[in-house]
């Protein structure tokens, strides 16, 4: 953490090292809270907003695994974390960091309700709190949707709405594939917070988790066959088909829960 806060005008090189590093460290949970009660939490946001590829994609991967821990989540908004997510994940060229990105936002909003993990404070702080946790989650939102949406080809999504072939899914799965996003590894409490999305009242959230829980099992990533096995275990292909069925689901979220 500390290399992490004193290297803001070092090579890029060092930057994305110390920001690796936190990323690797923080895959414990342990080490994620420790990471955070440490003072890891601003400097990721500082190397969050690099300009360099390597740099804001690695701080985006170590805010992607602190964001599952709820009191670091808190303290991403607080650091003024969500604009330096929302910035990443409409802007960078870098599809792994938007992907993370777009993770960690849906995590800090998919309902743990955040807002409770902040200190007792007067009624007046609260609200302000409150509302500003309110317009936080709508830029959120509205940025993970876009991100989202730069994967659906209306012509393919229409042939798979209307056809169970093999052929039509294939066709969307390479649009939405991210190569690089085989090579990350989830535990079963991720697969398990991704299967509980699938069920938020949010149609955006649905949606992204769908294209999360498609990214870990698409056939030939380096932990597909883990990931579909955490989902077996956890009860996940109940939830894809009514999520792949629900009228009220986006087209998205319906077809990658199908594929």
């Amino acid at each position: 953490v500390t290399l992490a806060q004193s290297c803001s005008n070092a090579s890029p090189g060092l930057q994305e090292r110390a920001a690796g590093a936190l990323w690797g460290l923080s895959v414990s949970e342990a080490n994620s809270i420790a990471i955070g009660r440490e003072g890891g939490v601003a400097p990721l946001i500082a190397l969050a907003r690099s300009d360099a590829e390597d740099v804001h994609e690695t701080a985006a991967g170590a805010l992607w695994n602190l964001a599952f821990n709820h009191s670091n989540a808190l303290r991403i908004v607080e650091e003024g974390g969500v604009p330096a997510l929302v910035h990443l994940c409409s802007s960078s060229l870098s599809k792994m960091a938007r992907f993370m990105a777009a993770l960690a936002l849906a995590y800090m909003f998919d309902g743990s309700r955040i807002d409770e993990f902040a200190p007792m404070s007067s009624s007046s702080e609260s609200t302000s709190k409150s509302v500003s946790l309110d317009g936080a989650r709508r830029m959120a939102l509205k940025h993970i949707e876009a991100f989202i949406r730069t994967f659906s080809n209306p012509q393919a999504f229409a042939a798979a709405a209307a056809s169970s072939a093999p052929a039509a899914l294939a066709q969307v799965t390479e649009k939405a594939r991210i190569q690089e996003a085989g090579h990350l590894r989830c535990s079963g409490a991720e697969i398990g917070r991704f299967v509980s999305m699938l069920r938020n009242s949010s149609s955006i959230l649905k949606a992204c988790a769908a294209f999360a829980l498609l990214q870990f099992t698409i056939p030939g990533g380096r932990h597909a066959l883990h990931h579909a096995s955490l989902m077996q275990g956890g009860g996940a292909a109940r939830v894809l088909r009514a999520a792949a069925a629900a009228a009220t689901s986006p087209i998205e979220a319906k077809i990658f829960a199908r594929i």
